[in-house]
């Protein structure tokens, strides 16, 4: 952005280059000055979290213990990252975990992985209502769950009834 003042300071830039470069600008402008912008990008950086704990809910439930390995297979990424991950998610008691042993949920992890997973199943429910295949609307509800507004979830879910 700097970069774009700069050009709009110099005379010799073309016309056309300018205009773009202000119209951007005033965009970039709009953009600061919207809350929504904000909640999108916190909804982005809770996206891992609640993915997280709604994988261990569910390895847990299936395999009766969660292990880093467990994740990284779960979401085809390495252990580092997983351990990177993982440590957030105790950062923000959601997790607990000791070395060489199983990941558990704390009852804020659970209560989180449980709302995910009701989001989940009501956006996965209304695209089926809508006639997505299984796979796409496994898929999309997967992206839309971290994103849709509680309004719209109940709207949702009443459509889907």
């Amino acid at each position: 952005m700097l970069n774009q003042k700069k050009m709009l300071k110099n005379k010799s830039t073309a016309p056309e280059i300018r205009d773009v470069l202000e119209e951007e600008d005033l965009l970039l402008d709009k953009v600061k000055d919207n809350s929504h912008y904000l909640t999108i990008r916190n909804q982005n950086k809770n996206e891992m979290l609640e993915d997280y704990v709604e994988a261990i809910q569910d390895i847990l439930k299936n395999k009766g213990d969660v292990k880093n390995g467990d994740l990284a297979q779960h979401f085809g990424v390495s252990q580092a990252t997983v351990n990177k991950n993982l440590k957030r998610l105790i950062s923000f008691k959601l997790a607990k975990s000791e070395p060489y042993r199983s990941i558990f949920l704390t009852e804020k992890g659970e209560k989180l992985a449980t709302q995910s997973k009701q989001k989940h199943e009501i956006v996965y429910n209304f695209l089926i209502k809508l006639g997505a295949s299984r796979k796409t609307a496994e898929n999309d509800s997967e992206g839309i769950e971290h994103h849709v507004s509680e309004e719209t979830l109940k709207l949702m879910k009443k459509f889907s009834e």
